[in-house]
């Protein structure tokens, strides 16, 4: 019972971010969330398609995963790479019967700590607009149960962005879709300040970032461009003095 209210709350919460004007790099950013508390994974990453043939990070819970897809990118093997390609699921119970298959990828995931993986594509129908990696540190397959939980999850993320389409005549899937791609720079540049002169890591400076976007209802890559042009006072968004040193995640 207790998944199943997680569920229904997920659903729902994702269902009230498809909003006229939603943040799409927000919602990829609950998409991964979920799934790791829903599908018991220790991470996620996804991938999106620039639409020119190419695929971008654009959402990770964790900067060591966002590392790791960028890793898949560069070496052009992977699980999510082999599922945006087949608009299929890639399931790989143990990342060690996958060394010949993609040795770079398996060497470096399972340094990360990393027994399994599978990636879910974001697809509807025949396209495919990307594809979301679940990580975990044990090996084992994941419970159809969960597949199925996990791509319905994907499909609602999937169906929202490409409805955007048919709802804004005059703007284009791809326009869209890049237009997340390019907030994904200036956040990445947002967090580095952040991480810099709040002193946190990178993953604390990114929940700081999201939590002041959500809190002053903003969208996330409005408040990266104030952060790295210095119209929004550091000190506001990280939550404590920028000068302060070794504080937790929480600012306690």
């Amino acid at each position: 019972m207790d998944r199943e209210r997680q569920l229904i709350q997920a659903l729902v919460g994702l269902a009230d971010t498809l909003v006229d004007d939603y943040d799409v790099t927000d919602l990829l950013h609950e998409l991964v969330e979920h799934c790791v508390d829903l599908l018991s994974a220790d991470a996620a990453g996804l991938l999106l398609s620039d639409q020119r043939g190419g695929l971008q990070v654009v959402a990770s819970s964790t900067e060591r995963t966002r590392l790791l897809e960028l890793f898949q990118l560069q070496n052009n093997e992977g699980p999510c790479l082999d599922c945006y390609r087949s608009g299929e699921p890639v399931l790989v119970p143990d990342l060690a019967t996958e060394s010949e298959h993609w040795p770079r990828f398996v060497h470096e995931a399972t340094k990360e700590g990393f027994r399994s993986v599978h990636a879910l594509p974001l697809r509807l129908r025949s396209e495919t607009i990307g594809a979301m990696n679940l990580f975990k540190a044990h090996s084992g397959a994941l419970s159809d149960e969960d597949l199925h939980v996990g791509r319905a999850l994907a499909d609602m993320v999937t169906i929202g962005i490409l409805q955007e389409r048919s709802i804004r005549r005059t703007e284009t899937l791809s326009e869209q879709l890049q237009g997340a791609l390019n907030s994904r720079v200036i956040i990445e540049q947002a967090k580095g300040v952040l991480a810099a002169q709040g002193s946190l890591d990178m993953d604390t400076a990114f929940s700081r970032l999201r939590r002041f976007a959500r809190n002053h209802n903003r969208h996330l890559r409005d408040v990266a461009r104030g952060v790295v042009e210095g119209t929004i006072e550091l000190a506001q968004v990280v939550g404590v003095s920028t000068t302060s040193k070794g504080r937790g995640s929480d600012g306690s």
